[in-house]
């Protein structure tokens, strides 16, 4: 039997600007700074072309929002190509006037288009006013099978439902992504604050755990204000990859820019679901509610 390869992730922690060819010109050059560092399949933060403009409603921020093919996916293309590198290109996507999502785009070591997932649970909370902007996601969970390994897309908010990381590693994926934008309110960070962050860890690796693959998560940094008089939002970083136990192998810190890379073994998800063997156990036969709102 031909034995599966190890592959190498990297994550890309920046900050983002107000400008979004600035941004595009300095996620480029991180993803160039990842592959000489020797990651292979390359992950951006959410909607890194900009600032996160869902703190507030505003019909002008419609005019961020890009087509697939567009600017970001061909500029990265390039790049891919050229240092033979899978990315991960998160992009406001515009299918079409007055109908968008948050997407990703997978673009492979040849620099074509692998695929598209679109964001699939859409937020509405105070300061993550997503439902304004995005239609939920219509192409199901995705496993793109890349030069290096098999990888499975979410995003953000996704990251919350267990149903769409089991759905994911089913289908295959080695390693799930989660390219997000989530911090602190800056005026309940020292009440609420440990435990936001704690819980949006632990989620996660319970989505490792449960499923018996890698889970890696890409978050910006900094404090984003969408006007002079609001709090704004103050990303809390520490991007990171954790392997099938939900042990963490590699970690960024809450407030540098940084490329986060952990190596990818698929024999080690091997070992794993030998000794916990979660998916053979499964009773499928009982899950019939789960496809209810709830169960009254």
């Amino acid at each position: 039997m031909e034995k599966i390869k190890k592959f190498n992730i990297g994550l890309i922690q920046i900050s983002l600007s107000k400008d979004i060819n600035i941004n595009l010109e300095k996620a480029v050059e991180w993803v160039i700074k990842a592959a000489k560092e020797g990651a292979q399949v390359i992950c951006l933060p959410e909607l890194f072309r900009s600032q996160y403009f869902c703190q507030t409603e505003d019909i002008k921020n419609f005019n961020l929002a890009e087509t697939i093919p567009g600017q970001s996916t061909s500029t990265v293309s390039e790049v891919a190509k050229k240092y033979k590198v899978s990315v991960i290109v998160p992009v406001f996507e515009k299918r079409a006037t007055g109908l968008y999502h948050n997407s990703v785009v997978v673009i492979d070591a040849d620099g074509n288009i692998s695929g598209t997932y679109r964001k699939m649970h859409i937020p509405d909370d105070p300061g993550y006013y997503e439902k304004y902007y995005f239609t939920p996601g219509d192409l199901g969970y995705k496993n793109f099978k890349t030069s290096f390994g098999n990888i499975g897309t979410l995003i953000c908010w996704d990251q919350w439902y267990p149903e769409a990381a089991r759905l994911t590693s089913m289908l295959g994926a080695s390693v799930i992504f989660y390219p997000t934008a989530i911090g602190w309110h800056p005026f309940e960070k020292a009440e609420h604050g440990k435990a936001q962050y704690e819980s949006w860890l632990t989620v996660q690796r319970g989505h490792a755990i449960a499923n018996g693959v890698y889970v890696a998560a890409a978050n910006r940094v900094g404090l984003e204000k969408y006007s002079d008089e609001s709090a704004g939002i103050e990303f809390w970083g520490q991007s990171f990859i954790c392997d099938p136990q939900g042990i963490i192998i590699a970690q960024g810190s809450a407030n540098k820019e940084e490329i986060i890379i952990a190596e990818i073994d698929p024999e080690r998800i091997e070992y794993i679901r030998h000794n916990w063997p979660f998916l053979r156990d499964r009773r499928i036969d009982s899950y019939q509610d789960i496809i209810k709102r709830f169960i009254e």
